[in-house]
């Protein structure tokens, strides 16, 4: 069974680019699955970018500032949680 564990919160979504900012409170890369969870939001992907400051980079870490594509709108305050199987 999967577990989760919190790495984040939503600061901000800019809708037009479907891109969500995190603030991260663990680390995250290219290829981790994640579930975006609040109040009107509730869905897992698969992190296919990272960037910092519009820079690829392949992981991010605790206190990084990342924007990620997402496949549903997200809404800030909403939490992110590392999905491990």
């Amino acid at each position: 069974m999967a577990e989760e564990k919190e790495i984040g919160k939503i600061t901000h979504y800019f809708g037009k680019i479907s891109v969500g900012i995190i603030e991260l409170a663990g680390t995250l890369k290219v290829g981790d699955k994640i579930h975006i969870k609040g109040n009107a939001t509730d869905f897992e992907q698969d992190v296919n970018s990272v960037q910092i400051e519009h820079e690829d980079v392949p992981e991010a870490k605790a206190g990084d500032s990342i924007g990620i594509k997402v496949n549903e709108q997200v809404r800030e305050g909403d939490l992110v949680y590392l999905v491990t199987e």
